[in-house]
C-alpha cells in the first residue's frame, strides 16, 4: 500500500488521439479553471506520505458488498494492494508490524462502488461541446471528472462508449487519479442509428469510411455490414476493450434514432457476439424495446442496457436465458438536456416513465440485475451520481441497493473473462480481494443518504491499496 499526491502527477501518454503529451497534468494543474466552467465540488487534496508496506483498519464494522448486514467490530489487514486478512479479534503483532494503523472507532468500511454504465468522455461537457468542442478540452474535462468520480467513492467504472484508453493509461500508471476503467470502447451503431449525429449533407458515407466526427474520435463507429461491425468490433479489442457496446435500438439523444427501431440485422449482431466470442469476451448492448432486447438475446448477447419499455415477454427470455440486466433509475432532471417539447426530450419522457415497470419485472423474475447511472452531457449530474444510487430504494432496501453497486456489479464485470483488466476481486471485503475501500462516517445500510454526501461522509477513500483520501483526525 502507498498514498499518492493527488497533485503531484508528471507528464500523461496521450489521453485522445489528438491530445498533446502533456496534456494530463496540463489538466490537474488547470483543474480550477476547468471547475469553472462545468459544476461539481473539487475533490480534496491528500497529503503525501511515507508509504507503509501494509495497512490496518482496526475498530471497524464490515459491509463485506455481498450481505446486507454488517460486521461487529473487526480488524482488516490490507498488504500491496490486497486485503490479507479479517478478524473479529486483534491480529498478531508479527502480521501487522510496520503496518499504518487507522483507527476506525466504529465507522463502516465497504468496498468502493461500482458504477455498470458511465461514459467517462461525456459525463460532464454539454452535447455541444462534444459535437464541436476542442478534443483538448474534452479531454481536460474527462480528467477532472476523473478523479471527481474517485472522489465520490466509485474506484470502478464500467465504461459503455467513448475513447477513453488513454485515460484509462494515464489512471492505470497513476499520471491522474481516477477509478479503474472497464472500457468498450467506441458504441458502434448503424447509419441513422443511436450515436449517429450526422446531419442529411454529410450523407453518403461510403462503406468502410468513417462515419462523423465521432468515429474519428474513437468514440462512435457507423457500421452497417455484418464485414463492418465485425471490422468495428476487431478494432475496439485491438485497442484494448474490455467489452464490446452495440446500440440494438432506437435512443433519446440521437437525432435520427425513433425509439421503436430495431437498428442491426441478426446477422450483423452475431458479428459482433461472434467476434467478441472469439477474444473471450461478451457484447452488450443498448436496448429500450421487447422487440430490440429479443432480437439481441437470440443473436448471442450477453447482457442488456437500459430495458426501459421491456415485456413480460422478454423478461421471461431474460430469465431464462440468464442474461444480465443493466437498468439506470433515471432522474428526471436528466431529460434538461434536451429542450422542451424537442423529439429528444419526448423520448426521454417516454424512456423514465417506463423505468418502474421495468423494475418491477426485473423483481418479479429475479433477474440479474446491474446498477449504472448513465449520465451524460451534465456535470451537476455527474456530481449526484450518488444519489442516484440511493434512489433505487424506491424498489430495493437500502442494503439490496449497496449490494448491486458493489458485490453484484463486480459480478457482471467478470464477463469479461480474460479481457478483464484488473483480474482479481472486486466489489466486496474479503480475505484475497483487491483492496478497493471506503470508510464510512456512519452505517450506510440504515441511512444511504450518506452515500449522497461523499465529501462529508467517505473519510477515507482507498483504491488498489493507495490511499486517495484520508480526513480522520490526526
Amino acid at each position: 500500500m502507498h498514498i499518492r499526491p493527488l497533485s503531484s502527477a508528471p507528464c500523461a501518454p496521450r489521453l485522445r488521439a489528438a491530445c498533446l503529451p502533456w496534456l494530463a497534468a496540463l489538466a490537474l494543474a488547470a483543474a480550477g479553471a476547468v471547475q469553472a466552467h462545468v459544476a461539481g465540488p473539487q475533490p480534496q487534496a491528500v497529503q503525501a506520505a511515507k508509504a507503509p508496506a501494509t495497512t490496518l483498519f482496526q475498530n471497524v464494522r464490515v459491509f463485506n458488498g455481498t450481505s446486507a448486514t454488517l460486521s461487529g467490530p473487526s480488524y482488516v489487514l490490507v498488504k500491496g494492494n490486497t486485503i490479507a486478512q479479517i478478524s473479529a479479534t486483534p491480529l498478531d503483532a508479527a502480521a501487522t508490524a510496520g503496518a499504518q494503523v487507522i483507527d476506525g472507532n466504529g465507522r463502516t468500511l465497504m468496498p468502493g462502488l461500482i458504477d455498470a454504465h458511465w461514459h467517462s468522455m461525456m459525463a460532464a461537457p454539454s452535447l455541444g461541446a462534444i459535437l464541436s468542442g476542442d478534443a483538448r478540452y474534452l479531454t481536460a474535462v474527462a480528467v477532472a471528472e476523473s478523479q471527481r468520480t474517485l472522489m465520490r467513492g466509485f474506484t470502478t467504472v464500467r465504461d459503455v462508449g467513448g475513447n477513453v484508453f488513454g485515460l484509462k493509461q494515464a489512471v492505470d500508471e497513476g499520471v491522474v487519479p481516477g477509478p479503474r476503467i472497464y472500457p468498450s470502447g467506441a458504441m458502434i451503431s448503424v447509419t441513422s442509428g443511436h450515436g449517429d449525429f450526422r446531419q442529411a449533407g454529410d450523407l453518403p458515407r461510403k462503406q468502410g469510411a468513417p462515419g462523423a466526427v465521432g468515429d474519428m474520435d474513437g468514440d462512435s463507429a457507423i457500421a452497417d455490414s455484418p464485414d463492418e461491425v465485425r471490422m468495428r468490433v476487431r478494432e475496439q479489442l485491438m485497442r484494448g476493450a474490455a467489452h464490446i457496446k452495440l446500440t440494438a435500438g432506437g435512443g433519446v439523444s440521437s437525432p435520427h434514432s425513433p425509439l421503436d427501431v430495431v437498428t442491426f440485422t441478426p446477422a450483423e449482431l452475431r458479428a459482433a457476439t461472434e467476434a467478441a466470442g472469439n477474444w473471450g469476451t461478451y457484447v452488450t448492448v443498448h436496448a429500450y424495446t421487447a422487440d430490440a432486447i429479443r432480437q439481441a438475446i437470440e443473436s448471442g448477447v450477453k447482457v442488456i442496457e437500459h430495458g426501459s419499455l421491456m415485456d413480460e415477454d422478454a423478461a421471461r427470455l431474460m430469465q431464462s436465458k440468464g442474461i444480465w440486466l443493466s437498468i439506470q433509475p433515471f432522474p428526471d432532471a436528466m431529460a434538461d438536456a434536451f429542450p422542451p417539447g424537442s423529439f429528444e426530450r419526448k423520448k426521454a419522457e417516454e424512456v423514465f416513465a417506463g423505468n418502474h415497470n421495468a423494475y418491477t419485472l426485473a423483481k418479479k423474475y429475479r433477474l440479474k440485475t446491474a446498477w449504472g447511472t448513465d449520465v451524460l452531457f451534465s456535470a451537476a449530474l455527474a456530481a449526484q451520481q450518488g444519489a442516484i444510487l440511493a434512489s433505487l430504494t424506491r424498489w430495493y432496501t437500502t442494503g439490496e441497493a449497496l449490494v448491486m453497486a458493489t458485490g453484484t456489479n463486480a459480478e457482471l464485470l467478470q464477463l469479461t473473462g480474460k479481457r478483464n483488466p484488473y483480474p482479481g476481486k472486486l466489489g466486496v471485503v474479503q480475505v484475497g480481494a483487491l483492496a478497493d475501500l471506503l470508510l464510512v462516517d456512519g452505517d450506510p445500510v440504515a441511512d444511504i443518504t450518506l452515500i449522497t454526501r461523499p465529501e462529508q461522509s467517505f473519510k477515507l477513500i482507498m483504491k488498489d491499496g493507495v490511499i486517495y483520501k484520508n480526513t480522520l483526525p490526526r
